[in-house]
């Protein structure tokens, strides 16, 4: 038949117009083995995909169409020519089709939160901007030179200053601390047998020392428990070593605190011992100055020795199981 000729001429190029001539036996065995008709046009469609502007990314509309190809057979070789030469297949992004709106992106931060929780966060945020302001302000009062200020309003200053956030020159200019302070302590104890005895100087600066030399980690009590303690007692007594308000008295009762702990891990009292008062004493000595400055210091060391201090009360505090001492009042020794 004149069809079904023309579908084997599409499949069999070299039996076309000007291929060899077939015997009728051979001819109709070809015809006998040769695919269905169904299959003929996807296979003669893959090759024309092959060769289509497709793969350079024409439309499809530009497959040109083979006589005797059904279309849906046109349909899939143009597909199959896309999987072969389209644009995806190098990695790229298929736009979205026009009109389709983007997800909108999520919200982090403060912005997620309900306005409720978004004004109570400016609130507490401002209570903080407005605490750090305030504090930063007392602390340069509390360090600048006296001004109007600090004289109507030193007494505030100084509430909220010490004794967490007390500054000093000490270590910078303009007046660095030349001098090494050795704080001593002895003790008067009331032996187990009624009898009163006094113990030698404890060098408790030479104590905190030792612990301190070769020590990557010194502990900040070892560091400056006791020099602060008594740079606060030598702020608030005069020179007559009198309290001057009750910041001197608060000074006196820290030190007998520190003088309590540092003689009972010395074992000062001994066995069935109580410390009925201490005495403490500071040796200070100047820093030798560099020899290029030519400056001359004294190197001799000044003592100064306060009155014993009954801490009678602070030990029946410290010590559990030893009330019912009496209190020993005394004078200076």
């Amino acid at each position: 038949m004149d069809a079904y000729d023309k579908g084997s001429d599409a499949r069999h190029g070299q039996d076309g117009p000007g291929g060899p001539d077939l015997p009728d036996g051979e001819a109709d065995s070809a015809e006998t083995t040769a695919p269905e008709t169904d299959g003929a046009p996807e296979a003669a469609g893959a090759r024309e995909a092959a060769d289509v502007p497709e793969a350079a990314g024409a439309h499809e509309a530009d497959v040109p169409e083979a006589a005797g190809v059904p279309e849906v057979a046109r349909a899939e070789a143009a597909g199959a020519a896309k999987v072969a030469g389209a644009p995806e297949a190098a990695g790229a992004v298929r736009a979205a089709p026009p009109g389709t709106a983007q997800p909108p992106a999520p919200r982090t931060g403060v912005a997620a939160l309900s306005p409720r929780y978004q004004v109570g966060a400016v609130v507490a945020l401002a209570v903080v901007a407005v605490a750090v302001c305030a504090h930063i302000g007392m602390v340069f009062l509390h360090l600048a030179p006296s001004n109007t200020l600090t004289k109507q309003h030193g007494d505030v200053v100084d509430e909220w200053v010490f004794p967490e956030f007390e500054q000093n020159w000490k270590l910078f200019a303009p007046n660095p601390l030349q001098q090494n302070v050795s704080v001593q302590v002895r003790a008067e104890v009331s032996t187990a047998d009624g009898e009163i005895r006094t113990t030698g100087w404890y060098d408790l600066s030479a104590e905190d020392g030792r612990a301190i030399d070769g020590n990557p980690l010194p502990s900040h009590t070892q560091q400056n428990e006791l020099r602060r303690a008594w740079d606060f007692f030598v702020a608030s007594h005069d020179s007559d070593d009198r309290p001057v308000g009750l910041r001197g008295t608060l000074s006196e009762t820290y030190l007998r605190r520190i003088a309590l702990l540092r003689l009972d891990r010395d074992g000062a009292a001994g066995p069935g011992g109580v410390v009925e008062r201490v005495q403490y004493r500071s040796r200070t000595t100047n820093v030798e100055p560099p020899p290029w400055s030519g400056e001359k210091v004294s190197d001799r060391p000044t003592v100064r020795e306060l009155p014993w201090w009954s801490v009678s009360a602070e030990t029946r505090g410290a010590k559990s199981g030893q009330d019912g001492q009496a209190a020993r009042e005394g004078g200076a020794a």
